[in-house]
């Protein structure tokens, strides 16, 4: 089935995913409120592809973070907790000047909307990773090799890097690329949506949200973006409440043939946090394609490995069981739009609601 990963590798000891990116320590507020009023915080971790990666352990994969921390105590927590999710991070480097990036949040406040993020990552030690300075025999170690906006975003050096990652090369690994529109974060804001749409046009299987791409790229709607990236084997089109929208067809030399279009609706979940959902989902898809699933069944385990995370405070949780998640992945239509999931839903002594 296209997107799914065909290399050639010893199933016993292959690495399924290898995720490239900027890990930071994450400090969550003791209590809603500005950041200004909040007294404490809990340590916690935050970045999209480790996230992605610490999900598909959790899940049962062989995945890898690959990315550079600082020489400090702030590094040696995220190397230390990711590798405790059962992350491979073996390939992780130290920087010994720069600083482990890390960032403050709000929690979200219903009654006021009140949300902040102040990020201290300007010239963190992943800032200077670049095509000299990564393992490339450890990112292309994997059967996938996941990748995300957020990282072109942070130097020059590391667009350089996204930038020959993508290239087509033989041997490649299936390239995932998770958009990942942030616009704050570019020093030059105006030329990020060519960056990343030429991107995510030289990769694999991409995800993007309906929101990031009109605000990106000025279209509307799924069958506007595929327009736009024809390029991708799979387009994922993540549209909030209203589920996702997958486009599936073989492609030869950036032609499309005729699209397999499967649109799946979101679950009712009763949201805690929405911090790391798309980073969940990005991995329930990946988990569920490395299962070679169908595609309706790739973008359910995308919906309930975000569940999970929107149903707790922070970026990270564990998945259900994956014996639960098939079950419910494999529901049919109507029981499929019944399931109403809330705090503790993957426990081994709760069970989805079908109210």
């Amino acid at each position: 089935m296209s997107g799914t990963p065909a290399r050639t590798t010893d199933a016993d000891t292959a690495t399924d995913v290898v995720c490239l990116g900027e890990s930071m320590v994450t400090f969550l507020p003791s209590q809603p409120g500005r950041l200004a009023d909040v007294p404490s915080f809990g340590r916690g971790i935050g970045g999209a592809e480790s996230n992605v990666a610490c999900a598909l352990a959790a899940a049962g994969h062989r995945a890898a973070w690959v990315g550079r921390v600082g020489a400090d105590g702030f590094g040696d927590h995220l190397v230390e907790t990711i590798a405790g999710y059962g992350v491979d991070t073996s390939a992780v480097r130290r920087d010994p000047v720069r600083p482990t990036g890390i960032y403050f949040r709000t929690a979200t406040d219903r009654a006021t909307d009140v949300h902040e993020v102040a990020y201290y990552r300007a010239g963190s030690a992943a800032s200077a990773m670049s095509p000299d300075n990564v393992p490339y025999e450890a990112l292309f170690a994997g059967r996938v090799l996941h990748l995300s906006g957020i990282t072109a975003a942070l130097s020059a050096d590391c667009l350089a890097l996204l930038r020959d990652l993508t290239a087509p090369r033989p041997g490649r690994p299936l390239v995932s690329f998770d958009v990942n529109h942030r616009p704050g974060l570019w020093r030059d804001a105006d030329a990020a949506p060519a960056v990343l749409l030429d991107l995510a046009r030289r990769s694999d299987l991409v995800f993007v949200g309906e929101d990031e791409a009109e605000e990106a790229w000025g279209v509307c709607g799924a069958d506007a973006i595929r327009a736009v990236l024809p390029e991708p084997g799979v387009l994922v089109v993540k549209r909030g409440a209203e589920g996702a929208t997958v486009f599936s067809g073989p492609r030869s030399s950036g032609a499309a043939a005729a699209d397999t279009v499967t649109t799946v609706p979101a679950l009712h979940v009763d949201v805690v946090a929405p911090v790391g959902a798309g980073d969940a989902f990005a991995a329930g898809f990946l988990s569920a394609t490395l299962r070679d699933l169908p595609v309706r069944e790739r973008v359910r385990h995308g919906h309930l490995m975000a569940a999970a995370v929107l149903t707790v405070p922070g970026d990270l949780t564990a998945p259900a069981a994956r014996a639960h998640a098939d079950v419910l992945a494999a529901l049919d239509d109507e029981a499929w739009g019944r399931l109403r999931l809330g705090p503790g839903w993957t426990g081994d002594d709760q069970e989805a609601r079908t109210t």
